[in-house]
């Protein structure tokens, strides 16, 4: 009895030493961190850009880390609401979360550079000089939450129920706008309402307002070329977003990890500012297929220069705020303005 006790001991460290082996002849050790599952909160509909975004991106990380990584995706609030998305992901409720800066105003002091009247003509190149403004200031905004990515939505501009084919058919006319870009649409001589998107077919339909100022996807998106088919190019601001994770989620990851989320920053930017503008491209078409009275207008040459100097005097508010924070605005603001001029010559 004793003799086959000896023999099973001996058996078993003789297995165990072989199984101790073969991990080192080839066959791969169990992963040293395991699974690591993520979620991540988004306040739009799953079908906008935001949220295409979102999807994009958890699937590129999926694939770069083989499979170390899942992500569980919130589109639409189911997780955490517009405004609450950045606390959200501080505290941890979420570990990643996009949010539109602007929906916090003065919280986001540098990040509300890019979205002044600058005149930018593209979602990429405002992406990209977003991306490249948080990088060189380091931006305290940001500092209890590592960034993902940053990005914009397409330039805005104005789709009317009736023709807007010079400055002064705007006078007067009451427009949906967010919030924050009230004082860009009074400075043009409109009557700003500040609305969600949500609600802006129904003011519409009922008469409430004559139009609205966003971005064109939601030609398409929403089907707002139903409700405003004229169309006025103006490319007066865009809205910045940022995707930001717990910073003790992030502090929690491997290494190999923390540098495939750190090479995705900038593509995923790039990304969607091009997926975006096409976005756009794309509404424009569909309108035109759609509906026989769409109609795009331009104002005449002499209004296109005066527009500026009309929203000038907001530019030059930012900056007085920004300064009076301790911050260096008047540089931020030249620092924009040669980010634009940048990225729209190498992607003109």
């Amino acid at each position: 009895m004793k003799q086959k006790s000896t023999f099973n001991w001996v058996w078993l460290v003789s297995t165990g030493l072989m199984v101790l082996a073969s991990f080192a002849v080839g066959f791969p050790p169990p992963p040293a961190h395991g699974q690591i599952k993520l979620t991540y909160a988004n306040f739009p509909p799953a079908t906008t850009f935001p949220c295409v975004q979102m999807e994009r991106w958890k699937t590129e990380v999926e694939k770069r880390t083989g499979g170390k990584v899942t992500v569980q995706t919130f589109p639409g609030g189911t997780l955490l609401p517009a405004k609450n998305i950045f606390d959200g992901v501080i505290t941890g409720t979420a570990d990643i979360g996009n949010f539109a800066m602007s929906y916090q105003p003065g919280r986001f002091l540098i990040s509300e550079a890019i979205d002044q009247p600058i005149g930018f003509t593209s979602a990429k190149t405002a992406s990209l000089a977003l991306y490249d403004l948080i990088e060189k200031y380091n931006a305290k905004e940001f500092e209890k939450v590592k960034i993902i990515t940053l990005f914009t939505c397409p330039p805005a501009n104005f789709m009317t129920r009736t023709p807007v084919k010079s400055l002064k058919d705007l006078k007067g006319m009451e427009l949906r706008v967010g919030g924050t870009q009230a004082d860009i649409i009074k400075a043009l001589g409109a009557i700003p309402v500040a609305m969600p998107q949500s609600d802006t077919p129904e003011a519409l339909q009922k008469g409430v307002i004559k139009g609205s100022v966003s971005s064109l996807e939601v030609l398409k998106d929403f089907n707002y070329a139903s409700y405003t088919p004229d169309v006025t190019m103006a490319n007066l601001f865009v809205v910045s977003f940022a995707v930001v994770m717990n910073k003790d989620k992030w502090n929690s990851l491997p290494e190999d990890v923390k540098k495939i989320f750190d090479d995705t920053r900038k593509e995923q930017a790039l990304w969607t500012g091009k997926y975006v503008d096409d976005h756009v491209t794309e509404a424009i078409e569909w309108s035109k297929k759609q509906y026989s009275n769409f109609q795009i207008f331009e104002f005449p040459a002499n209004e296109k220069t005066e527009i500026p100097k009309l929203v000038k005097p907001l530019v030059d508010a930012y900056i007085k705020r920004v300064t009076a924070a301790g911050l260096p605005g008047e540089q931020i603001v030249k620092d924009v303005y040669a980010l634009k001029e940048k990225y729209e010559k190498q992607y003109k």
